[in-house]
């Protein structure tokens, strides 16, 4: 065996050794204690794109998608989104068990899981409702949107509040790790960070969207539009007896119906912003604001200096 080789797998084999000692991983490798494998972050995207054909038929998945054909399109992707999101679900609730050091519910897992799948199943209608005037209010929200089509094709918002619906459902339905993998997918895809579990009601728009932070307690209400760089955080973390942050805890800003807020704006802290409010842009709030509140920065003032004047 030439020398190079030879020096290669001796730093290979010195290598394998220290990567596989138990104190090296303890910490952060998935200890299979179920035999069940972690949920497969390529099937869950597969999921959720079937999902959004079919929330939006025929501008996703199948283009050719009529009056005719759409009830055997329909059945066909809720068969097979049923049957990957059961798998998936389970492998969650494994995962879950495992990190809580509760290992006495493999058995039940699966049966748990197709329940969960049946009533996510179900909330599908009320999804597409919701995202349908979603799509209404970023058509009616920016002048450059064509028609309503351009703005389920193209628009960012769309694509991570599809996301978001989808993963919120399945947060309301305790599902473990899965809706956050959802909207950390949309989050890579588009710069909109969304927790899923902020609850977020109908007609919102967010223009531009990239930057935008929605925590994890946030209500937003009715017809609210955010501009990019929207910042709805935590203010501060409440610690229990060890110094470790308190889970929970709403620690987010409630937008109430007909707000907007422009870019750059971070609002932090469990504050109300008042109905029909406008809060303009890199403005810095921790404090709540009444109904009807404009706002704003301070005016700057616009001098002009000549002839050494000023100095």
């Amino acid at each position: 065996m030439p020398a190079r080789d030879l020096k290669r797998n001796n730093v290979i084999g010195h290598v394998v050794d220290r990567l596989c000692r138990s104190e090296s991983y303890r910490v952060i490798s998935f200890r299979d204690d179920h035999r069940m494998p972690m949920p497969s972050m390529e099937k869950i995207a597969d999921a959720v794109e079937s999902l959004r054909s079919l929330l939006f038929p025929g501008y996703f998945g199948l283009s050719d998608v009529n009056h005719s054909s759409i009830p055997f399109y329909t059945g066909s992707i809720l068969s097979r989104v049923f049957d990957m999101l059961s798998e998936q679900i389970k492998r969650g609730m494994c995962f879950s068990c495992q990190e809580q050091k509760t290992l006495t519910c493999e058995s039940e897992c699966e049966g748990k899981a197709r329940v969960i799948s049946s009533k996510f199943i179900e909330s599908l209608p009320g999804i597409r409702t919701l995202l349908a005037s979603d799509v209404w209010a970023a058509y009616e929200g920016d002048p450059a949107a064509k028609s309503l089509g351009e703005t389920i094709f193209c628009y960012p918002s769309i694509r991570a509040l599809t996301s978001y619906r989808i993963a919120h459902e399945l947060y309301r339905l305790s599902v473990p790790l899965i809706p956050r993998m959802i909207t950390e997918m949309a989050h890579s895809e588009t710069g909109i960070d969304i927790h899923p579990g902020a609850e977020i009601k109908d007609r919102f728009f967010m223009d531009h969207g990239t930057g935008i932070v929605i925590g994890e307690t946030c209500i937003i209400g009715r017809n609210v539009r955010l501009y990019q760089g929207v910042t709805l955080g935590a203010k501060s973390f409440p610690l229990d007896e060890k110094g470790n942050p308190v889970k929970g805890r709403p620690r987010h800003p409630i937008v109430e119906d007909n707000v907007i807020i422009y870019s750059g704006a971070t609002i932090l802290g469990r504050v109300t912003i008042g109905r029909s409010s406008v809060i303009g842009g890199n403005v810095w709030l921790t404090h709540s604001v009444r109904p009807y509140s404009h706002i704003v920065q301070a005016s700057y003032e616009d001098e002009a200096f000549e002839d050494g004047a000023g100095i």
